[in-house]
């Protein structure tokens, strides 16, 4: 089977040193992942998260390139490019990071 870029969903909590802004409680990060499956894709996005010092909690994977198409995603330029290059580069590409603030579950929201 042919390595494909798969995109995924990545959230994060706290680590220490992780880089994140002050009060933020994690991040939610778009990622370009390559593999041969998306379960391989998933497996070696979270360890470089790891390894850069981030806190993985949730992965959602959102189908590679040829599947998204089919469900009829629109995937301008940019995106194919950030795809393109962790395919050529066998890769994880961060293509963005949001942080998150509150996760709403905590005592006294009410």
């Amino acid at each position: 089977m042919a390595q494909q870029v798969y995109t995924l969903l990545v959230e994060v909590g706290r680590a220490a040193d992780d880089g994140l802004p002050e009060g933020a409680s994690g991040a939610a990060l778009v990622c370009y992942a390559s593999g041969v499956t998306e379960e391989e894709a998933v497996r070696e996005t979270v360890a470089i998260l790891k390894q850069a010092g981030l806190a993985p909690i949730e992965v959602t994977g959102h189908g590679s390139i040829d599947e998204r198409l089919a469900e009829g995603h629109e995937i301008p330029q940019e995106e194919r490019a950030l795809m393109d290059r962790a395919l050529n580069e066998n890769a994880v590409i961060v293509a963005q990071m949001e942080p998150l603030y509150g996760d709403g579950d905590e005592e006294g929201d009410d």
